[in-house]
């Protein structure tokens, strides 16, 4: 496993460390959660993004049945 080193001024030390107890789990897990969450989310994002342009390119739509069938296919 690979260690990071993070710089944290007093207050946010404090924070993260209240915040980790309140959750029981160790700092360390809150942090890599925590930023493996955000990763996640912009990655979505970035999806959701590139996925209204290309909807905006060429805005067909089909209706919930047919996609069922179209994907059982």
């Amino acid at each position: 496993m690979i260690n990071i080193t993070v710089s944290l001024d007093p207050e946010d030390k404090k924070l993260i460390e209240g915040h980790a107890r309140l959750k029981s789990v160790s700092i360390s897990s809150l942090i890599r959660d925590t930023m493996l969450e955000k990763i996640e989310n912009e990655l979505d994002l970035d999806l959701f993004n590139q996925t209204i342009q290309e909807y905006n390119k060429n805005p067909k739509s089909i209706s919930f049945e047919d996609m069922l069938k179209e994907l059982s296919d």
